[in-house]
C-alpha cells in the first residue's frame, strides 16, 4: 500500500511549433478596433491566436492564410472591406449516406453553430462565414475562427464513421521521435499506475469519494498533453465532460469514469500511442485567457479555498487544487507564465504529504487570483524603462 502522499506529476514534453500566447496582441487588437483600424485589429487577433501564421506575410494588401487544423484546411482572407473564413473538410462520395448526412448537417447548422455554417458545394462540405471588416470585433473574430476549427475537427470523424463521408485532406502530422515516444509512454504509464495505487488506497481507507478526484486528475493529465489526438482525445473530452456534469448523479459519474479507465488500461501501448503525434494547428481549441479571465474563473472557488485553509482541510484542498489547476490548462489557452507556474507547483508537490503540499498550492491559487503571476516581469520592464529614461535624459 502506498503512503498518503500526492500523485506524481511530470509536465508534458514541448509540442513542435507550439505558438506562444501573447496578451499584448489582444490588447493591440482591441485598441485598433476602438480606433476604427479594423484590418489592424483582425491582424492582431490572428497574431494572438498564432503569430506564426502571419509573420512572413505582407499586410499592406489583401492577406490570405491557409493552415491545417487536423484534417480540415482553414482558409482566411482579410481585405480592407471584408473578413472571410472557409474550411473545406469533407466530400460526399458514392458510398456516402447522403440523406442522413445532410439531415445531420442541418441539425449542426441550427445548433451548435451560430454565425458560421456548413455549406454544400459540388459535393463538398465547407464551413463558411463572411462579414464586413467593420463588424469584425475581436471577440467575434476569435470565436468564429475557434468554432470553425473546433467543429471541423470534431465532425469530420463523426461524418466519416457514421455516414461514410470522405476526407478532402489527410491530416498533416509529424511523428514523435523514439525518445519522445518513450517519454510520453512512461508518463502515461505512471498516470495509470498512480490511478491503480490511489484507488486501492482510497478504497482501503473508505475514502470512496476521492476516486472521482484521481479519475479526473488522471484524465486531465493525459488530455493536457498537446500531442494527444484522434479518438483518444475525443473520448477523453467526452468522459471529462460527463465526469464534471454536476447535474448527473455522483455515483453514476464515478462508475462511468471507472469503466472508461478500465477500457483504457486494457489497451496496448500500440493502441494508445497511435493517437500520439504532433499535428498542424491553426488555433488552440482552448478558450482565450487573460489575467482578468483567470481571476474571474478562480473567484468561483475562492470561498472553498478560504474555508479549507481556515479549517486546515489540507487533504481536501490538495486534491481540489490539483484538479483546479489542471482544469485551467484544459480549458484555457494560458500564457506561458501561467502554465509554467502550474507545472512548477504540481511538480514540487509530487510525493508530498497533503499538509506540506496544500500551502504551496494555496499560495499559487492566491497569486493567480490576485493577478500576481506576471508582476516580476512587469516590475522588471518598469525598472528597465526607468533606467533607459534616466540614461538618455
Amino acid at each position: 500500500m502506498i503512503e498518503n502522499v500526492l500523485p506524481k506529476y511530470v509536465r508534458p514534453i514541448a509540442k513542435i511549433d507550439d505558438p506562444e500566447s501573447n496578451i499584448d496582441y489582444w490588447d493591440t487588437s482591441v485598441e485598433a478596433f476602438d480606433e476604427k483600424d479594423y484590418k489592424k485589429s483582425v491582424i492582431n487577433v490572428i497574431n494572438y491566436i498564432n503569430p506564426n501564421l502571419i509573420d512572413d506575410k505582407k499586410t499592406e494588401g489583401d492577406i490570405e492564410i491557409v493552415q491545417m487544423q487536423g484534417s480540415a484546411e482553414i482558409h482566411l482572407k482579410i481585405t480592407g472591406t471584408t473578413f472571410c473564413i472557409r474550411a473545406p473538410f469533407l466530400r460526399i462520395g458514392d458510398k456516402t449516406n447522403r440523406v442522413a448526412l445532410l439531415r445531420r448537417v442541418a441539425e449542426v447548422n441550427f445548433s451548435p453553430l451560430r454565425l458560421e455554417q456548413i455549406h454544400l458545394k459540388d459535393n463538398e462540405l465547407h464551413f463558411e462565414y463572411e462579414m464586413p471588416i467593420e463588424l469584425a470585433q475581436p471577440n467575434k473574430v476569435y470565436d468564429i475562427i475557434r468554432n470553425v476549427a473546433l467543429f471541423a475537427d470534431k465532425y469530420d470523424d463523426e461524418f466519416v464513421d457514421n455516414y461514410k463521408a470522405e476526407f478532402i485532406h489527410k491530416p498533416n502530422y509529424t511523428e514523435l521521435s523514439q525518445e519522445e515516444k518513450d517519454k510520453v509512454w512512461q508518463q502515461i504509464s505512471d498516470i495509470f499506475e498512480d490511478y491503480k495505487n490511489y484507488t486501492e488506497l482510497f478504497k482501503e481507507k473508505r475514502w470512496d469519494d476521492y476516486i472521482w478526484d484521481i479519475l479526473v486528475i488522471s484524465f486531465l493529465k493525459i488530455s493536457n498533453m498537446p500531442y494527444v489526438h484522434g479518438k483518444l482525445r475525443s473520448d477523453l473530452i467526452y468522459i471529462i465532460s460527463l465526469m464534471t456534469d454536476y447535474d448527473l448523479d455522483f455515483k453514476y459519474r464515478v462508475d462511468k469514469g471507472v469503466n472508461f479507465m478500465k477500457k483504457l488500461l486494457d489497451k496496448s501501448r500500440e493502441e494508445i500511442m497511435k493517437n500520439v503525434y504532433h499535428a498542424d494547428q491553426f488555433i488552440s481549441l482552448r478558450w482565450r485567457s487573460s489575467e482578468q479571465i483567470i481571476t474571474d474563473r478562480l473567484s468561483n472557488s475562492l470561498k472553498t479555498v478560504q474555508e479549507g485553509e481556515k479549517n486546515e482541510r489540507y487533504f481536501n484542498l490538495s486534491y481540489f487544487l490539483q484538479y483546479l489547476f489542471l482544469r485551467l490548462i484544459y480549458d484555457y489557452n494560458l500564457e506561458d507564465s501561467y502554465k509554467k507556474a502550474i507545472y512548477e507547483v504540481l511538480e514540487s508537490v509530487s510525493g508530498l504529504e497533503p499538509e506540506e503540499a496544500a500551502p504551496k498550492l494555496i499560495e499559487l491559487f492566491y497569486k493567480m487570483y490576485n493577478a500576481e503571476i506576471n508582476q516580476k516581469e512587469k516590475k522588471k520592464d518598469e525598472e528597465d524603462k526607468g533606467f533607459f529614461s534616466k540614461l538618455f535624459s
